[in-house]
C-alpha cells in the first residue's frame, strides 16, 4: 500500500494558490474523439463545434472519417457519447440551431472539379431533413442569430501542388446563403454572392475562408489567400471591401534553426491572411491572423466596418505564448503559433473573445469591452491543434475542438475539451516567465533541484540542443515563475551536444548536470560541471565498464548524496536484469564508479523507467513512469529508497537491488488538470522542509499539446 506523505490538499487548490478568487475560464474535462467510433483503432478528428440550441449537445465535423459526432454535455465535467452520422462525403464544418445540425459537406472529384452540399440533420432521430447542392467545395457555415438564413464560405480551394501553390486557380469562390424555414434550409432559396473582382490579390479567384453573421444580418467573410475581407448583406449583395492589410513585427523567431528559442528577428508589412473571423458588436469584428501564402501577422486584429484598425495585437499574443512555454519552434519559419480559429461570447456581462493558436495548442481569453483596447485575461491549455471553438454563456461553458489524432505515431487522439466560467483562480498556466525582466522563452522541462527561499533550478532538454538552459524558478509566485534563463557555455560559448535532464546543486553556487546522451546523435552520456554562470568547469565521461551494455537511454537525473553524485539510468542497459535499472554512483573525492539495481516496474504497453532521483533527508525518492499518454498511462509514480541501501558495488560485478516504497501515485494529480494524462513526468525538486514540486516535459511542443504542469503535492 503507498505511504501517505503529502498534505491532503487537491493539486488544483494548489497550483491555483490562495489568491483572492476572480471569473475565470477552467478545464472540467476532455473527451476523445475515439469514444464515438465502432472501430476505435480509426484515424478520428473533431474540427468545427457547435451546440445544441439547449447546450446540451455538442456536434464536431470529422473529416478523417466523413462524419459528425456528437456529445452528451448534460453533465458537462462527464461528457458522453451519443455516434456519429455519415455524410457521404467530407464535412468542413457544422452549425447547429435548436435541435438541427447543419452540416457543409466537401463532395469534390478534384480541384477543377469542385462539389458539396449543405446537409440538414435532426440530432435526436438522426435523420436527415434536407440536402442542398452548393455547387461548390464549401468551408466554414454559420446561421444568422436570428436563425433567419445561413451562410456557406464555398472555397474551391486551390491545388497547391499547381502554380506554384498560388491562388489564380479556376473556379473561384463564393459565398452561399440559403433561407432557413421550418426549422431547415430551403434549398430552392439558394444565392450565390458574387465576390470575385474584389481583392488585389487575385481578384478573380477569391477564396473566401470563413464567415459570420451579425445581429443586423450582415455576413463578413475573411479571403484569406487574397488577403482580403467582404461585407455581405442576406440578399448577396457587397456593403463593402476591403484589403486586410498587413502588420509590422518585432522580437519573433521567424528563423528554423530548431533547438533555439531566439526572439531577435523582424518582419516588417507581414501580411495578415487572416482565417477565423467573428463579430463582436453590431460594428466591429476580429480576425484570427494565421496566414497561407505570403503572410500570418502571428496575432489577431479588429477591424471596424468601415475597414478601419481598431486593435492590432502585434508580437503581444505570441509574447503570451511564448511566456506560457507553448511556442512552436519546429514552426518559426512558418507562421509562428498560428492564429486560426476564434469564438466569441458574453459571459456575465463580459464580453470574451478567444482566439485559438493552431501550433501552439493553447487558447487566449480577451476582455472586449473596449474593441480599441482588449485585455488578456488568461490562457487556456487546449489538446493539439485547436482548430474550432463554441461557447455556451448560458451554461456558463466554453468547448475547442483539437483536430490533430497522432494514432499512427502511437500518440494522444483527438480531443474536445470542455472549460467551466467559475468564480475561482486560474488554474494554468502553472509555470510561466511572465513578469521577468526580458521575453524568456522556454519548454521541455527535465530535471529539477531545490535551491534557497524557494527557488528552483530547472534545465531544458536535447529539444533545444542549440540552447541548453538552467532556469531559476520562484515558486513562491503563483503561478511559478520563471525569472532567469541561463545559458550553458564552453569556453564562453553556447555548449552544444548536450542532452541535459538533471541538474543538482555543487554546494559551492555552481551544479552538476546529467547529460543522458544520444549515440546516434553523436552527443556524449557525461556528467558536467558548471560555474555560477553556467560555464562548463569539467566534463566527466563514463567508464568503458558502464558504456559497455551502453544503449541509447542513458541518466535521467542526478543528486549528491556526500561527496557521491548519483544517476539515475532510464531503460535498461545490455548488462542488466530484466525490469532492473541502474543507479550510479561516481565519487567526487575517489573518483569512482560504482551502482546500485533499482527494481522497475513491468510494462503491459511500451516501457517503463525512470525520470527522476533527488536526495531528501534519509531517503532517495525517483520518478518511475511508463511511456504512455491519456487513457493508456498507468505508471507514473513517486518512490523511495532507503539512503542506508545505496551502497554501491563495483560495476561489472553484483549488484545490490534496493527496496523501493511507493510515496505518491500521480495520475490523480495530472487528471485534475481535466485534460488528458500527460507522459513526460520529468522534474522533481525537494526543499529542506521537504516541500516537493514535480514537473512535466512538453517536447517543445512538437506533437504534443505543449502543456507543462508544475505543482507541489504537499511536503514528504
Amino acid at each position: 500500500m503507498p505511504i501517505r506523505l503529502w498534505a491532503m490538499t487537491s493539486a488544483f487548490a494548489l497550483c491555483a494558490g490562495a489568491a483572492a478568487a476572480d471569473m475565470n475560464f477552467n478545464r472540467i474535462a476532455s473527451f476523445a474523439t475515439h469514444a464515438n467510433n465502432a472501430d476505435a483503432m480509426a484515424e478520428s478528428s473533431a474540427e468545427i463545434i457547435s451546440a445544441s440550441g439547449d447546450g446540451m449537445t455538442l456536434a464536431y465535423s470529422d473529416s478523417p472519417l466523413g462524419v459528425v459526432g456528437f456529445i452528451d454535455i448534460t453533465d458537462p465535467a462527464a461528457p458522453k457519447p451519443l455516434g456519429n452520422i455519415d455524410l457521404g462525403g467530407e464535412p468542413t464544418a457544422v452549425s447547429m440551431r435548436n435541435n438541427t445540425a447543419f452540416v457543409g459537406v466537401n463532395t469534390s472529384e478534384s480541384y477543377d472539379a469542385p462539389s458539396g452540399m449543405l446537409k440538414v440533420f435532426d440530432i435526436n432521430t438522426k435523420t436527415e431533413l434536407a440536402a442542398c447542392d452548393l455547387g461548390g467545395q464549401p468551408d466554414s457555415t454559420a446561421i444568422a442569430p436570428d436563425g433567419s438564413f445561413i451562410t456557406i464560405a464555398i472555397e474551391n480551394e486551390r491545388d497547391e501542388d499547381l502554380g506554384d501553390g498560388r491562388v489564380g486557380q479556376l473556379p473561384g469562390g463564393y459565398v452561399a446563403i440559403l433561407d432557413i424555414v421550418d426549422g431547415t434550409a430551403d434549398c430552392a432559396s439558394l444565392v450565390k454572392a458574387d465576390v470575385t473582382g474584389l481583392a488585389e490579390i487575385a481578384p478573380e479567384d477569391p477564396e473566401p475562408e470563413f464567415v459570420d453573421v451579425n445581429a443586423a444580418g450582415e455576413i463578413a467573410v475573411t479571403l484569406q489567400e487574397n488577403n482580403h475581407i467582404v461585407l455581405l448583406n442576406k440578399a448577396g449583395e457587397v456593403l463593402n471591401h476591403f484589403s486586410a492589410g498587413s502588420a509590422d513585427l518585432d522580437q519573433i523567431d521567424a528563423t528554423d534553426e530548431r533547438g533555439a528559442l531566439l526572439f531577435t528577428e523582424s518582419q516588417k508589412g507581414r501580411l495578415r491572411e487572416p482565417d477565423g473571423l467573428q463579430w463582436i458588436d453590431a460594428d466591429h469584428f476580429a480576425v484570427a491572423n494565421e496566414g497561407d501564402m505570403d503572410g500570418g501577422s502571428r496575432g489577431w486584429t479588429i477591424f471596424a466596418k468601415d475597414g478601419t484598425v481598431v486593435y492590432e495585437s502585434g508580437n503581444s499574443f505570441e509574447h503570451a505564448i511564448i511566456q506560457t512555454g507553448h511556442y512552436p519552434d519546429k514552426r518559426s519559419d512558418a507562421k509562428g503559433a498560428e492564429p486560426e480559429g476564434m469564438e466569441f461570447a458574453t459571459f456575465d456581462g463580459t464580453p470574451y473573445a478567444f482566439i485559438l493558436a493552431e501550433r501552439a495548442s493553447v487558447v487566449g481569453v480577451y476582455d472586449v469591452t473596449d474593441p480599441t483596447a482588449p485585455v488578456l485575461h488568461q490562457m487556456l491549455p487546449s489538446g493539439i491543434a485547436p482548430e474550432g471553438a463554441i461557447a455556451i454563456p448560458e451554461r456558463g461553458l466554453f468547448i475547442t475542438a483539437n483536430e490533430a489524432d497522432l494514432i499512427e505515431d502511437g500518440g494522444i487522439r483527438s480531443h474536445v475539451m470542455i472549460y467551466e466560467y467559475q468564480d475561482a483562480p486560474a488554474a494554468y498556466p502553472q509555470l510561466t516567465s511572465a513578469g521577468a525582466d526580458t521575453l524568456i522563452g522556454w519548454g521541455a522541462v527535465s530535471g529539477m533541484v531545490a535551491g534557497e527561499d524557494g527557488i528552483v533550478y530547472a534545465v531544458n532538454d536535447s529539444f533545444y540542443g542549440f540552447q541548453p538552459t538552467i532556469f531559476t524558478i520562484d515558486t513562491t509566485q503563483t503561478p511559478a515563475q520563471i525569472t532567469k534563463a541561463m545559458p550553458v557555455t564552453r569556453a564562453g560559448h553556447i555548449a552544444q551536444k548536450l542532452d541535459l535532464e538533471g541538474i543538482t546543486l555543487d554546494g559551492e553556487g555552481g551544479f552538476w548536470l546529467a547529460s543522458e546522451g544520444r549515440t546516434d546523435r553523436v552527443i556524449p552520456h557525461a556528467l558536467y560541471h558548471v560555474d555560477a554562470e553556467g560555464e562548463i568547469t569539467e566534463e566527466i565521461g563514463l567508464p568503458a565498464a558502464l558504456l559497455a551494455g551502453e544503449k541509447r537511454f542513458g541518466f535521467e537525473g542526478v543528486t549528491m548524496i556526500g561527496d557521491t553524485l548519483w544517476m539515475a539510468v532510464q531503460r535498461e542497459w545490455g548488462d542488466d536484469p530484466k525490469d532492473h535499472v541502474k543507479l550510479v554512483s561516481y565519487n567526487l573525492e575517489s573518483k569512482e564508479w560504482g551502482a546500485v539495481h533499482y527494481p522497475k516496474a513491468a510494462a503491459d504497453t511500451g516501457w517503463v523507467g525512470m525520470s527522476e532521483i533527488t536526495a531528501h533527508g534519509d531517503y532517495v525518492y525517483v520518478v518511475e513512469r511508463d511511456n504512455q499518454i491519456g487513457a493508456n498511462a498507468k505508471i507514473k509514480k513517486v518512490y523511495r529508497i532507503p539512503t542506508a541501501e545505496m551502497v554501491p558495488a563495483e560495476l561489472g560485478s553484483t549488484l545490490h537491488v534496493v527496496s523501493k516504497e511507493e510515496v505518491r501515485d500521480l495520475i490523480p494529480d495530472l487528471a485534475s488538470n481535466g485534460g488528458y494524462i500527460v507522459d513526460k513526468v520529468e522534474g522533481l525538486a525537494i526543499f529542506p522542509d521537504g516541500t516537493a514540486w514535480i514537473s512535466t516535459d512538453n517536447d517543445g511542443v512538437d506533437d504534443s499539446s505543449g502543456e507543462t504542469f508544475f505543482w507541489s503535492p504537499g511536503k514528504f
